[in-house]
């Protein structure tokens, strides 16, 4: 690992290439290598999220930006999500078509991933991508989501700048996007502006901003871009700089909390997995050994969460007790906090009730457990969220 993450940060860019595919598949070592770059991440790089229907242009737009920023000699790396192939599981847009003018280019990397049944416009592997790309030194990382709509609001999680593709001739549909998604937005890109009814969709959004406000007070700008020939670019690099600068109120760290993995404890994994792999049809996206805990692990997918399955390695285990006592099923809800330190000291000052300091566990992660008399009767996990917010 100590080698693979120089490698990286050296700018190999086979290595990282190697550390994405390992990282998206959830492969052993995955979450180590995460955790061995941290000590190669000197700065933080701008992240920019870029979101919006589907034939608004995004793609060239993307292309447009990285073209900008390397006119200012920044590095670049483009995370473009797209929707999952039916037959391979993978990318169903593959190499970026649009954006092949940049193969020849090593300061731009381009990786195209699938959502794999991810909701919220981006992929499940998404933010450890962006530490990835953090860590190798990147200047700017650029997150282009799948573009399914009013759903993708995930993005802003990510990035430090979030911009919203429009597009002329959406006329009602600008109304439809504000259940959830313009609310994200920190700058609105009304792109294929050299095509009729521009007025019109910015009328639109003004409209809609007229009804609310941000607690922080910044007012999204629209700019109108031609990507296809770079009408407007720059004003949007002007735009994306000032965005950069306000210092946003972010979600509040409970906001940000998600359900990392469901724990059931087993008997057998192999025994499980006729059920969970053979009828169900999941997959094993990782095995191992936790010796401190005296469990086998095997880790399935399930969308966003994951299912783990606990067996046993010794009858006098926290498992082989539980099993002994109450049978097969749920042992436990794990969730990720973005800062599990501080998460611990206020359950504490809270009175809860906390079984263990933070250590090591499945994947590389901090975690502890929070006693099911404090949860309403739930045995609860805590995990340091390695890829939040960095």
């Amino acid at each position: 690992m100590q080698d693979w993450a120089k490698r990286i940060a050296n700018g190999d860019t086979r290595a990282l290439a190697r550390a994405a595919t390992a990282i998206e598949n959830r492969e052993p070592g995955a979450d180590a290598l995460l955790a061995e770059l941290q000590k190669y991440t000197t700065s933080t790089p701008l992240v920019l999220g870029v979101t919006g229907a589907p034939g608004a242009g995004k793609s060239t737009l993307v292309d447009r930006l990285a073209g900008a920023f390397r006119k200012q000699g920044k590095t670049v790396a483009i995370i473009a999500v797209d929707p999952t192939s039916a037959v391979t599981g993978g990318a169903l847009l593959g190499d970026r078509i649009r954006m092949q003018a940049h193969h020849a280019d090593p300061g731009i990397f381009i990786r195209s991933m699938a959502t794999r049944g991810s909701l919220g416009g981006l992929a499940e592997a998404t933010a450890g991508l962006v530490r990835l790309f953090g860590a190798a030194s990147r200047d700017v990382l650029i997150v282009e989501t799948v573009g399914v709509g009013q759903a993708e609001v995930a993005v802003a999680q990510l990035a430090a700048v979030t911009l919203l593709v429009l597009v002329p001739g959406m006329g009602d549909d600008v109304q439809a996007f504000k259940a959830g998604i313009m609310e994200i937005a920190d700058i609105y890109v009304i792109n294929k502006a050299d095509h009729p009814g521009v007025a019109q969709v910015e009328s639109e959004v003004r409209s809609l901003e007229s009804v609310g406000h941000r607690e922080d007070g910044w007012i999204p700008p629209i700019v109108r871009t031609v990507a296809t020939d770079g009408t407007g670019i720059d004003e949007l690099m002007a735009a994306v700089e000032r965005a950069r600068g306000i210092e946003k109120k972010k979600q509040p760290a409970a906001g940000r909390l998600r359900i990392d993995h469901l724990g059931i404890a087993v008997k057998s994994i192999e025994a499980a997995l006729g059920f969970y792999a053979g009828q169900l049809g999941m997959r094993v996206a990782s095995r191992e050994t936790v010796e401190q805990e005296k469990v086998r692990v095997a880790m399935l997918p399930a969308g966003g969460p994951r299912l783990e399955l606990l067996e046993p390695t010794e009858g006098d285990s926290v498992i082989g007790r539980f099993l002994e006592k109450r049978g097969e099923g749920l042992h436990h809800v794990a969730l990720r906090v973005p800062d599990l330190a501080g998460a611990v000291e206020r359950l504490k000052a809270g009175g809860a009730r906390i079984l263990n300091e933070p250590r090591r566990g499945a994947g590389g992660h901090e975690y502890v457990f929070v006693h099911p008399s404090s949860t309403s009767g739930v045995l609860v996990e805590l995990i340091q969220d390695s890829e939040a917010g960095k």
